[in-house]
């Protein structure tokens, strides 16, 4: 078997990624800049996280799915992403806070200064525009994204698990890179 790549991990003005001993970066990952990932959080392929002209911060556990991207505004908006956040294959993260727990679908974008708060989903595909907030507990969905309904409990509940299963799944692909 062939040694896999190594994710691109590039300074910006003298600044380093600083990403946690027991992430997993997967090695088509590119991490830019002023960027930190917390503890067990896993960068998926072909992610990227380009903190060069402001700050990205990710919380513990946190998943960020193949493909999406992640900027962040000059000067005004860094994007700060909380603990145990899920976030879908080819999102769009611009600039905007996700608090913990929260949940971004597949293909949705979240623009600058928007604020997803504790608990809330956005659905696969929307868009919340700028300066929006997301309060906790909701689900927004559509283009521009409004409010749909509350999170069903039974959705809420399933989090934890969800959450775990990337944390499990991050750590097995983090032993396989390290392994090869």
């Amino acid at each position: 078997m062939s040694k896999p790549q190594s994710p691109l991990i590039l300074p910006w003005n003298d600044i380093n990624p600083v990403i946690a001993a027991d992430a997993f970066v997967a090695p088509s990952a590119t991490i830019v800049g002023d960027t930190h990932i917390g503890a067990k959080a896993s960068i998926w392929f072909n992610v990227v996280l380009r903190g060069d002209v402001n700050h990205i911060r990710i919380g513990e556990r946190t998943n960020i799915q193949d493909g999406t991207v992640v900027h962040v505004s000059s000067k005004d908006h860094p994007t700060i992403i909380g603990a145990d956040v899920l976030i879908g294959h080819m999102a769009m993260i611009h600039a905007c806070t996700l608090e913990d727990g929260c949940f971004v679908g597949m293909s949705a974008t979240v623009m600058d200064g928007a604020i997803v708060e504790r608990g809330a989903m956005i659905a696969a595909g929307a868009l919340v525009p700028p300066g929006k907030r997301v309060k906790a507990g909701q689900m927004w969905a559509g283009t521009p994204a409004k409010f749909v309904r509350d999170v069903k409990p039974e959705e809420a509940a399933s989090f934890p698990d969800q959450i775990q299963r990337y944390v499990d799944l991050g750590q097995t692909y983090r032993q396989l890179v390290s392994a090869s």
